[in-house]
C-alpha cells in the first residue's frame, strides 16, 4: 500500500463508478480528487439499479453502512399475464436501490473536501511520468494516475478513440417510478414484494421496488421503479421523440418532466393496451415519466500508458442484464487488485488489468445484445428461461 504514498490520483467523473474508484485509490495511498462537470451533487438523479454483488462489495467490506440499510429486497420472479394472472414464477433473491441512495452513501464515505463541482475535463495530455487535465474553467491538474469515469460522452473516448459511435439498438426505455402507496392494493401486492414483468409483442417491461425519495426502505415508504422498452425507428421517429420541451435534441437521455406531453399521453395509452393491469396501473401514474435511449457502445482499449477508462466511458450496455453500474464497480475494484500488486508501477498495473476488463465488457454488451433481439425482434423472451437472468458475469452470476 505504501507504494502510492504521496502520489496523485484524479478522476473525471463522480458518479457511482468514480466515487468506488476514488474510494479504491486513497485505500492504496494515493491522494485522490474527484472532477464532476455538473454545479451541483448528483442528487436525485436515475431511477432504480438492481445490486449485484460486487456493486454491494465496498459496503459488506468497507463502509460503516449496510447494504440492507440501503436497498430493498424480493425474493422471487414473476411473470403477469393479460389479466394479472401469474404465467410463471420462480424463486430468486435481488437487492434493488435507487441511484441516488447508493450515490449519497458513497459520497459521504469519500467526503467533499476533494470532490470538485462544475469541473468539465476538456483535454488532457500525459508523458511518461504524469498526465495534465485541462478543464473549461482554466484549471489545469497534473496526476500520476488519471481514471476516467465520466460516462458514455466521455472526454477520454472522444480524444482517444474518436471515430468510434454509439449503435443504435433501435428501441428506447420509458422509465419511471410511483410511490407504492399510490397504486391499487391488487397491484401493490402483484409487484412490490417481487422482480416483475409483463411480456408483449416485440417489448416488455420489467417492474421492481427501490427505497423512495428520502430513502426509506419501509413498506408504504417505496417506490415502485420500471423500464419499459419500445421499439422506435431511427431517424425523424427518434429524432422527434427525443427533442425535449426546451427544442433540445437529447440523443442519450430524455430527463423528467422534459418529455414532450404527446409522447407522454400516446405511451400511457399504450400501456393500457399492451401491459398486464398492474404494470399499465403503474405507467399511467407516473408523473414525471423519462426515456433513455438504448444502444451498444464498446471500446477497442481501456488503458493508454497513465490512464485507464472504466464503466460506461468504456463499456454502455443495454439494461436487460442490470449490470451496467456493477461494470464500473467491478472495473474499480480490479484496478485496486492490480495497482496492490504492481508495487508503484502504474503503467504495468494498468496493462495487466485491461484485457480481463476488455473481455468482460465484449462478453457482457453481446449477451444484451441477443437478449434484447430476443424481447424487441424474435418474440422468444420465454418467462423461466433462465439465459434471461440478470448477472455480470452471465445469466444469475
Amino acid at each position: 500500500m505504501d507504494s502510492y504514498k504521496g502520489l496523485r490520483a484524479a478522476v473525471v467523473g463522480g458518479s457511482i463508478g468514480g466515487l468506488t474508484s476514488a474510494l479504491l485509490l486513497r485505500e492504496l495511498g494515493f491522494t485522490v480528487d474527484i472532477h464532476e462537470r455538473t454545479p451541483t451533487l448528483l442528487e436525485n438523479r436515475g431511477g432504480g439499479i438492481v445490486l449485484q454483488p460486487v456493486t454491494m462489495k465496498w459496503f459488506g467490506e468497507r463502509s460503516a453502512r449496510r447494504i440492507e440499510e440501503l436497498s430493498t429486497v424480493t425474493r422471487q420472479v414473476r411473470y403477469l399475464g393479460a389479466g394479472n394472472e401469474v404465467l410463471h414464477e420462480d424463486p430468486a433473491e435481488w437487492r434493488y436501490s435507487s441511484w441516488s441512495t447508493i450515490y449519497r452513501a458513497l459520497l459521504d464515505d469519500f467526503g467533499t473536501d476533494r470532490y470538485h463541482l462544475g469541473e468539465f475535463c476538456a483535454g488532457f495530455d500525459q508523458d511518461a511520468d504524469s498526465v495534465t487535465l485541462r478543464f473549461v474553467s482554466g484549471r489545469t491538474e497534473t496526476a500520476d494516475l488519471v481514471v476516467f469515469a465520466d460516462g458514455i460522452t466521455s472526454t477520454a473516448r472522444k480524444r482517444l478513440f474518436p471515430d468510434l459511435r454509439r449503435t443504435y439498438s433501435g428501441y428506447v426505455g420509458w422509465r419511471g417510478t410511483v410511490p407504492e402507496n399510490e397504486v391499487s392494493e391488487q397491484t401493490r401486492d402483484l409487484l412490490c414484494e417481487a422482480l416483475t414483468y409483463s411480456v408483449a409483442r416485440d417489448s416488455h417491461i420489467v417492474l421492481y421496488p427501490i427505497p423512495g425519495m428520502d430513502g426509506g426502505i419501509a413498506q408504504g415508504q417505496r417506490l415502485l421503479n420500471y423500464v419499459w422498452y419500445r421499439n422506435v425507428p431511427a431517424g425523424p421517429a427518434l429524432d422527434e421523440l427525443t427533442t425535449d420541451l426546451r427544442g433540445f435534441e437529447c440523443p442519450v437521455s430524455v430527463h423528467p418532466g422534459q418529455v414532450q406531453q404527446r409522447f407522454v399521453d400516446e405511451m400511457r395509452a399504450t400501456a393500457d393496451e399492451l401491459l398486464a393491469p398492474a404494470a399499465a396501473e403503474t405507467v399511467v401514474r407516473t408523473r414525471q415519466p423519462y426515456l433513455q435511449v438504448v444502444f451498444d457502445t464498446r471500446i477497442p482499449a481501456m488503458a493508454e500508458g497513465r490512464v485507464a477508462i472504466i464503466g460506461d466511458a468504456a463499456f454502455a450496455a443495454r439494461p436487460h442484464a442490470a449490470a451496467g453500474t456493477a461494470k464500473a464497480a467491478d472495473d474499480a475494484w480490479a484496478l485496486h487488485e492490480h495497482l496492490s500488486a504492481a508495487g508503484g508501477d502504474i503503467p504495468t498495473a494498468l496493462k495487466r488489468w485491461e484485457p480481463a476488463q476488455l473481455h468482460l465488457g465484449n462478453q457482457l454488451i453481446d449477451r444484451v445484445a441477443q437478449m434484447g433481439h430476443r424481447s424487441q425482434v424474435a418474440g422468444t423472451w420465454t418467462p423461466g428461461d433462465p439465459d434471461l437472468r440478470f448477472g455480470l458475469y452471465g445469466p444469475g452470476i
